[in-house]
């Protein structure tokens, strides 16, 4: 074996220059946490060729004497701490003194620095961590340090850097994460002489943010919340908001930028049923908590920390986060394009009114003549065949007894999309007609009371107790578009809700809210499902999970399972494909987290058991779905995202019709 022998002072600043220096950003970095540190209210960053060349950082902070400024350039100098205890409680960005010894032994340095009240300031150059020159030098009060020709002396370090684009990108984002961290400070960022960043300075957290990511995050909800000694501050993206990849997800412990995975859980366990699938949020948020609940010691960089109480910190994150969501009452706007499209012909003059009106306000307003023409028209129409009129109402008979039907005041009928009958022409007026007798009635007529007849137009219309709207009820219902979204009016806003997405939520929540085993329907025909080996073992080994859920499964040999038993309102159809996905959760480790399949579950059960887009529904049913979304305020989303209601505004009509 070799003999052990003590490396060199160069030798072990280089090893730790491995460590703390990788690139020009990790440089900015650590400087920017010394101005910080030295109560900088304004700081510069420069560079030159991605910061390769040329780096220059300068602060108006306390400054440093000739014998400091020495002092900081060896290894473990630090002003920040003293004793051992000290390192409990570190309230300090920088506190190791590595940073400025590893970043001048792979460099050459120039650095100016002042105390106030002194008469002059002194000036240091150094090369791969020596000091070459000192000197007396007139300079404001701060410290400005500038970097050249980084990584000279360690040419296998210089060949793993990116082109100067990269490393200047990298740099600008090490300067984002600081101006986030620190909106007191104004930041100013110049990049080949081109100002590429300035954020105020004035404390305010919002500025900072607009300052760094422009108005992509203008529309970000703030949070403000405390859980026992901790608080958290900052904004969070709406979940019709929610972006593609977690690159805007942005996390500070005591004005620490931070990765870690247990605040991106909590971060995203707020928005669980509210986002849709492959879609995440937004964040800019700070986490303050005593500095002796937190060990930021574990990393060379300072990017990661150890919690004390990992679940203190889950619970202020995540609650915190859900109550500034649930707090959100607004809804998002039709937003429409500059140059609108062509606007669709009008209406032929020659067309009935009445004929354009809701068919469910047909009756309101016909006349006697009307009436008449009607029921002439419906004695002359084919009647549907007794055996089908008789399926369906044996169908929507079945159907309304579901459980999940009970969610609305009526239950929903599933009638294939079809065309409206046509509307009867109205009849012109009497004097008009020239006179003849009337033909009989044919003899296939059916009998007066086989048809559905309206009411008489002086009779008044059937209370429906259940579904009138309260009498200061501030909106309407004006009618339905497309078979697919209720048209609501309010004051000068008009609202479109869609109504599968509305009532899958309505089914959702009820649901969820049940935590009792779900409803469950025995099958009379197994449907057997064949799965990978270890996919087949996890599913068996939760069986107490999968009876909760509705599901009775058993082992069928040569990984193959029968199911035997699945939810109520979830079609046997939906069994095999739930189960598989079932299947591969419990085998990604989702087993620790019942409630999360659970709700996946029941996501898919309220999707297939929601009214759909398409359908025929009555005035009845929509309306009971409109009035659960104008009144409650939790009905915004839908299990997975999508919006449930959005806002047109008068002004905005009127626009488009250049009235205003």
């Amino acid at each position: 074996m070799p003999k052990i022998i003590q490396l060199s002072p160069h030798i072990a600043n280089l090893i730790a220059a491995g460590e703390v220096v990788e690139r020009p950003a990790s440089v900015v970095k650590e400087l920017l946490e010394n101005a910080v540190d030295a109560g900088a209210s304004k700081i510069t960053v420069e560079i030159r060729d991605g910061g390769m060349t040329f780096l220059r950082v300068t602060d108006n902070g306390c400054g440093m004497s000739a014998e400091d400024a020495r002092t900081a350039f060896l290894r473990h100098a630090t002003s920040k701490l003293r004793t051992a205890e000290d390192l409990a409680a570190i309230g300090t960005m920088g506190f190791r003194g590595e940073a400025l010894a590893a970043i001048a032994s792979v460099s050459r340095i120039d650095l100016m620095t002042k105390t106030p009240g002194a008469v002059g300031g002194v000036s240091l150059h150094l090369e791969a961590g020596q000091i070459l020159e000192e000197s007396e030098v007139g300079c404001p009060d701060g410290t400005t340090i500038i970097v050249r020709d980084l990584f000279y002396n360690t040419p296998a370090r210089m060949k793993f850097m990116k082109s100067d684009t990269v490393e200047g990108a990298r740099v600008a984002s090490a300067v984002q994460l600081q101006a986030l961290a620190h909106p007191q400070v104004a930041f100013q960022f110049l990049r080949d002489g081109k100002q590429v960043l300035s954020t105020p300075g004035n404390g305010g957290l919002q500025a900072a943010v607009y300052c760094v990511y422009g108005r992509d995050c203008a529309r970000m909800v703030p949070v403000e919340s405390r859980w026992e000694s901790y608080s958290l501050t900052g904004f969070v993206s709406r979940p019709t908001d929610a972006r593609p990849s977690r690159n805007l997800q942005t996390f500070f412990v005591n004005n620490r930028p931070v990765k870690s995975r247990l605040l991106v859980s909590a971060l995203e366990e707020a928005y669980r049923n509210q986002i849709m699938v492959g879609k995440f949020p937004a964040c800019v948020l700070h986490l303050t908590l005593p500095a002796g609940a937190v060990d930021v010691n574990v990393h060379p960089a300072k990017t990661e920390v150890k919690f004390l109480s990992e679940k203190a910190v889950f619970d202020c994150v995540h609650y915190g986060v859900l109550g500034a969501l649930n707090k959100q009452t607004d809804r998002p706007e039709v937003r429409f394009s500059k140059k609108p499209e062509q606007a669709a012909p009008a209406m032929p003059p020659e067309m009935p009114a009445k004929a354009a009106a809701p068919r469910q306000d047909f009756f309101r307003t016909m006349t006697a003549q009307d009436f008449k023409a009607f029921s002439q028209a419906v004695e002359k129409a084919p009647q549907p065949a007794p055996a089908m009129a008789a399926a369906t109402a044996a169908k929507v008979k079945q159907e309304s007894g579901s459980l999940l039907r009970e969610s609305v005041v009526l239950p929903f009928s599933r009638t294939e999309k079809e065309a409206p009958p046509p509307l009867p022409e109205k009849p012109k007026p009497a004097q008009t007609l020239p006179e003849r007798t009337p033909s009989p009635a044919p003899v296939s007529a059916p009998e007066p009371e086989d048809i559905p007849l309206p009411p008489e137009p002086q009779q008044a219309e059937p209370e429906q107790t259940q579904l009138e709207l309260p009498a200061a009820a501030p909106w309407r219902m004006v009618g339905e578009l497309y078979n697919s979204y209720i048209l609501v009016e309010q004051g000068d806003d008009a609202f479109l809700i869609d109504k599968h997405a509305a009532h899958e939520r309505i089914l959702f929540e009820k649901l969820k809210a049940h935590q009792e085993a779900i409803s469950s329907q025995s099958l009379i025909s197994p449907v057997s499902l064949r799965l990978m080996p270890n996919a087949a073992g996890e599913l068996l080994a939760n069986q107490e999970m999968l009876d909760a859920l509705g599901f009775e499964v058993e082992e069928f040999g040569e990984n193959t399972v029968l199911i035997r038993r699945i939810p109520m309102d979830l079609s046997p159809e939906d069994a095999a494909e739930t189960v598989e996905t079932l299947a591969a959760d419990l085998l990604n480790g989702r087993r620790e987290q019942a409630d999360t399949v659970r709700d996946e579950l029941l996501h898919t059960v309220a999707c297939k058991a929601a009214i759909k887009a398409g359908w025929n529904n009555d005035e009845a049913e929509l309306l009971a779905v409109a009035e659960a979304v104008m009144s409650r305020e939790d009905l915004k989303y839908c299990p997975h995202g999508r919006p449930i209601c959005v806002t047109l505004s008068k002004k905005q009509l009127e626009k488009q019709f250049k009235r205003t």
